[in-house]
């Protein structure tokens, strides 16, 4: 890749990734990239409180990215990446336009599909009168027993619990405290992703909820029975009035890069696409089984750490290490869990106050700041900082370590925590 201060960066897809990319190589490149950003929406949705939005308790946020583009000082096309040409170093968009790159960034995001026929199938985009029916049905006592289905291949289970727990609270503050609030799910124990403690403090919650979680369990289509579902092992059939069901996502399988048999992009720890020079992915789009914001962030700042060292600046790219960071709306404030999944020696997290700063849902280095400039993106600092329990610095500032956070990351080959301190600038 030539090394110059006009590196031509092409970051395809307007999502967490994408602009979290976007942040990463304005901080770490400066003037050694020329960005476009590529998208085939008009509007970054910070889409996590879009689970709140039937209970009044928040809404997502459209943010045109057009404004951020022109904020950052980047270039925005309107288009859907289509194809690779990566021998050529061509992006292939949805217009028929072939766009030219010296370093191709793909975080198109990926494809929400029913896992079942009959349930509602809950995503960020669903209708929010759609669920606001099922929650008048309960008002007005004509339901008794609801269902939520955390689908077999689906890792980020928190929506179908936040959605759980805030039907079981709307219920019992109407009044309707003979309802049922059932969830089924293949995970061992609830959110396990997170490691025990995380797990008990969800299932403690749910339980003062009043809601029913049987865990180890597949949900199917009954092949003999239209329109009925079955759980298994047992073949026992879902007894329930009305059925919420998480979505699975699908891979797009861009012609000109190698993906697996979903149509997810593979990359290494870097983001770098095998197979295609100078072609990087992170994000949804790629073969990494969690689906989540802020792991797609940090998929998007190792990604941008290699680009960076391609386009010349003197760093020493850091690969993607997955820390697990979760906020769960429960029936009186928030739960926070976070979780090293590297297998590396972080320790697990729990609480009821923030555990990173600003207290945003999705956690980035770079764009839960930025976002928490801007006005209506929502933060939930519902308590001041806490100080007499250790909680993760600024990922905005630049802060000196504690000694004995100095003293921690000397034992570890590699921190496994969110790291604030950008590994370089530009010279």
């Amino acid at each position: 890749m030539s090394q110059t201060a006009s590196c031509r960066v092409l970051i395809a897809g307007g999502g967490v990734a994408g602009l979290e990319a976007v942040l990463a190589l304005r901080d770490l490149a400066g003037d050694r990239v020329e960005i476009t950003l590529l998208s085939p929406v008009a509007e970054f949705v910070y889409s996590p409180m879009a689970v709140a939005e039937p209970f009044g308790r928040g809404h997502a946020v459209h943010h045109p990215l057009a404004d951020i583009a022109r904020d950052l000082d980047v270039g925005f096309v309107r288009g859907a990446l289509t194809e690779v040409d990566a021998e050529a170093r061509i992006a292939v968009i949805d217009t028929g336009d072939r766009l030219p790159y010296d370093a191709l960034l793909v975080a198109v995001g990926a494809r929400s599909e029913p896992a079942f026929r009959r349930p509602l199938t809950w995503t960020p985009e669903t209708d929010p009168e759609l669920f606001g029916g099922l929650l008048r049905d309960l008002e007005e006592g004509y339901l008794k027993r609801v269902a939520f289905i955390v689908p077999p291949g689906v890792a980020w289970a928190l929506p179908a619990y936040e959605l759980a727990l805030m039907t079981a609270w709307q219920a019992s503050g109407m009044g309707q405290s003979d309802v049922e609030v059932m969830v089924y799910t293949p995970e061992e124990a609830p959110l396990g992703l997170f490691g025990p403690r995380a797990s008990a403090a969800v299932r403690q919650e749910l339980e003062e909820a009043g809601v029913h979680v049987e865990t180890g369990v597949y949900v199917a289509e009954d092949p003999k029975v239209p329109d009925r579902l079955i759980l298994h092992p047992g073949e026992r059939p879902l007894e329930a009035q009305r059925i919420v069901a998480l979505p699975r996502a699908a891979g797009l399988a861009l012609p000109g890069l190698v993906a697996d048999a979903r149509g997810f992009i593979l990359t290494d720890l870097h983001g770098k696409v095998p197979g295609a020079d100078a072609v990087w992915a992170a994000g949804d789009a790629i073969a990494f089984p969690v689906k989540q914001g802020g792991l797609a962030a940090q998929q998007a700042d190792a990604a941008a750490e290699s680009i960076a060292a391609a386009a010349g600046v003197q760093i020493e790219p850091r690969p993607y290490q997955p820390v697990l960071r979760g906020m769960m709306l429960v029936g009186r404030g928030s739960e926070w869990m976070r979780q090293d999944l590297s297998g590396g020696s972080g320790e697990e997290a729990a609480s009821r106050h923030a555990l990173w700063w600003p207290p945003t849902k999705i956690a980035g280095r770079y764009l839960s700041p930025y976002l928490a400039r801007l006005d209506g993106t929502p933060t939930f600092d519902d308590a001041p900082r806490p100080h007499g329990e250790a909680v993760e610095l600024d990922l905005e500032r630049d802060l000196p370590a504690t000694a004995d956070a100095m003293r921690q990351a000397s034992l570890r080959s590699n921190s496994m925590q969110l790291d604030p301190d950008s590994p370089g600038r530009a010279r």
